[in-house]
């Protein structure tokens, strides 16, 4: 028999398998083992006595806050705690259930996070919250699952603020935009890189949005800690906060000037500033010898100018590829929210290995656009971005000091530009000249 014939009926006969309700069942089971075992060994290394990354911190934060002592204080020439104040709010309830109990609640709530980034990854990629397709759901996990490993391991929010901002797209998407506001806002308060959202609520006009956004920030950063810390000590705490992140020289970015420039970093910033300067790029190891893996040896205000060049090119390649109102789709908004976590994974001055959970939306699209052969675009341009990703693994420290998870973003921020501005050819294509709302 012909090859090629063989290849897409096997492929057929599986697909039509994994569709049937009791393997659905059994990859919700295995989702729910893999979930289960990045949960335990955190809560193994705390019962055994080893190392707790991150989590030692949200705790002895938490344990601060309850004394009502000070969050962001510097020590050794950096704050220690360097998210906003409603997230040590919460660390301070989380707190009270013991060490070992905090671990447990942040780990259940990883899970739920990745269960729901799953789900609603595939319901931007088809446009139907309805369809079940395994793929969707498992390919982009599977594809992410060291970034997604990193966050149960470190104890990070990542995959959390994930679903916030998928949530938000999926509200925007059925114009429920006080609800996509809130959400990205309760994202932001985590972590604040999500605010390069508000850029895009505004220009899409997304009046609402960006209103409830505005007012949720408020009184996240401001009116909720009042009651705990003061009102004073509450705009002490944001003046803190804001004195020691809001910072970037040449010398490193906010809070951590060990790793801003190192191979840690995957964002433009990073990765611009060790290319094309000579900085350490390993100087958050243990080892005292410098790395330098410089082609140039430019001024830090030449190394600025060209990464703000370079954002400003990705900005207005996202601005041009976008849809009119009256053009969008389903498919175009999916394209178009993975771009937009797209530009703010590559342009967040510091976005370490873990934030790259992200690109389970983008995954989630490619995935769709090749099952549904509408485009092999994404082909051309994800493949290689996904051997850099796999350099990775192969080279951790390697491949990241030249920055192979950012030029991996990149490579697929280009691919599915392309296809939006396909999308845009045949919407034009469809409808006639003059009939397109002119807004945003």
């Amino acid at each position: 028999m012909n090859k090629s014939i063989v290849a897409p009926i096997t492929f057929g006969a599986l697909n039509q398998r994994l569709n049937c309700t009791p393997w659905l069942r059994v990859l919700l089971l295995i989702f729910i083992v893999v979930a289960t075992v990045f949960s335990a060994l955190p809560l193994w290394h705390y019962f055994r006595g080893g190392h707790l990354f991150d989590y030692k911190l949200w705790y002895d934060t938490g344990q601060q806050v309850l004394a009502g002592q000070e969050i962001f204080f510097f020590r050794s020439g950096k704050y220690d705690f360097m998210y906003p104040l409603p997230c040590a709010l919460f660390l301070g309830g989380a707190s009270l259930l013991g060490q070992g109990g905090l671990i447990f609640l942040l780990v259940a709530i990883n899970s739920v996070a990745w269960f729901c980034s799953a789900k609603l990854s595939a319901t931007l990629a088809t446009g139907d919250r309805r369809i079940t397709n395994p793929w969707v759901y498992v390919v982009p996990s599977l594809l992410v699952i060291v970034y997604i490993w990193s966050t149960y391991h470190l104890g990070q929010p990542n995959l959390v603020l994930l679903a916030l901002m998928l949530g938000a797209f999926v509200a925007l998407r059925t114009e429920r935009e006080i609800i996509a506001g809130v959400l990205i806002a309760v994202a932001a308060a985590i972590k604040a890189f999500p605010l390069i959202a508000m850029v895009y609520l505004l220009y899409r006009r997304y009046w609402t949005a960006a209103a409830s956004l505005f007012v949720a920030l408020v009184f996240l950063l401001l009116i909720l800690p009042a009651p705990f810390r003061g009102f004073e000590r509450a705009w002490g705490d944001l003046e803190k906060w804001s004195a020691g992140m809001l910072k970037y020289s040449d010398v490193g970015v906010a809070q951590r000037p060990k790793r801003s420039y190192t191979w840690k970093n995957q964002s433009l910033i990073g990765v611009s500033n060790r290319l094309l300067r000579r900085v350490d790029a390993g100087a958050a190891s243990a080892s005292d010898q410098p790395v330098y893996v410089n082609v140039a040896d430019l001024k830090f205000s030449a190394v600025n100018a060209i990464a703000i060049a370079v954002a400003l090119a990705l900005g207005i390649l996202f601005v041009a590829a976008m849809l009119q109102r009256a053009m969008r789709t389903a498919e175009s908004d999916a394209i178009e929210f993975a771009l937009l976590l797209l530009l703010m994974l590559m342009i967040t001055p510091l976005s370490f290995g873990y934030f790259f959970c992200w690109l389970m939306l983008p995954f989630a699209v490619a995935t769709q656009q090749v099952l549904s052969g509408k485009s092999s675009t994404i082909l051309w341009w994800g493949l290689p971005a996904l051997i850099l990703l796999a350099l990775g693994l192969i080279f951790p420290r390697g491949a990241q000091l030249y920055g192979n998870t950012f030029f991996a973003a990149l490579l697929l921020f280009l691919g599915l530009s392309i296809d939006l501005f396909r999308c845009k050819k045949q919407m034009a294509q469809c409808e006639p000249v003059g009939t397109f709302d002119s807004a945003h």
